[in-house]
């Protein structure tokens, strides 16, 4: 027997819809922030290594630098602040990605209203946001030893790191997408290292280092930040971040698992 109905009119189940898509991946980008954020090991990658190794290369001579006549810090705050783009779009990125690609986390969200484009978008605005908060603590820190930026150069500044953090997010996203999560966190931490090491990023390194992603961002920060303009060096570090954006991207692409 059916038993009357005495509460209010039933509503159909009909969906309401998810937010819209900018709305999603605004929200998985401030998600990526927070992660980022409270993760102990990232943030040392990201923020306290380079400040660390901004105070300890502009205020020490426990290594000498060929400055060309120009002040320390006017050669090493540029470097320090594409070794933070560097981190967090490229070692942050890829260690975070394959222990979610692992767990089953990446296949999970690319489901949902997010997608795959989402997911994608909300991890790059992500890295952004984390970039500015990194631009703006270390640029403080900077400033505060004695920096002073050539402002003209900031335009060309801000493409480089656009550049740079497409290449270093694609190749990422290649390494995160391919390999075992244990084999990312290796290869991510050691290649962070040779890069640091021997790469150009920090301190200009000369010859064929300048063909590296690292080394072509690290000249592009220092001509644009130090010297303002746009020199043969600086388009040229451009056009090569350029190149290694596009081959790491259609690796990415071609190879990418989200399982």
């Amino acid at each position: 027997m059916t038993m009357p109905h005495t509460g209010p009119a039933e509503v159909p189940a009909v969906h309401a819809g998810g937010a819209p898509p900018a709305r999603r991946i605004l929200a998985h980008a401030s998600f990526e922030l927070r992660t980022v954020l409270r993760n102990g090991e990232q943030l040392l990658l990201t923020l306290i290594l380079p400040a660390l190794f901004l105070v300890v290369l502009a205020r020490t001579e426990l290594i000498r630098l060929d400055v060309g006549g120009a002040a320390r810090i006017d050669v090493v705050a540029p470097g320090i602040l594409a070794l933070a783009v560097m981190s967090s779009a490229f070692t942050s990125q890829a260690i975070s990605t394959g222990f979610d690609r692992r767990s089953g986390a990446l296949r999970m969200l690319a489901t949902t209203p997010l997608g795959r484009g989402g997911l994608l978008g909300g991890k790059i605005l992500g890295v952004l946001a984390m970039q500015a908060v990194q631009v703006l603590v270390l640029g403080a820190l900077a400033f505060v030893l004695g920096w002073r930026p050539a402002l003209w150069g900031v335009p060309l500044a801000l493409l480089a790191v656009l550049l740079g953090t497409a290449a270093f997010t694609a190749l990422a996203l290649l390494l995160a997408g391919t390999l075992r999560a244990e084999a990312v966190l290796a290869g991510a931490n050691l290649l962070w290292v040779l890069l640091v090491i021997g790469g150009g990023i920090v301190l200009p390194a000369g010859g064929w280092t300048r063909y590296l992603p690292s080394g072509a961002l690290g000249e592009a920060m220092r001509q644009s930040l130090q010297h303002g303009g746009a020199s043969t060096s600086a388009l040229l570090a451009l056009v090569v971040l350029a190149g290694w954006a596009a081959v790491f991207a259609a690796a990415a692409v071609r190879w990418f698992r989200w399982h």
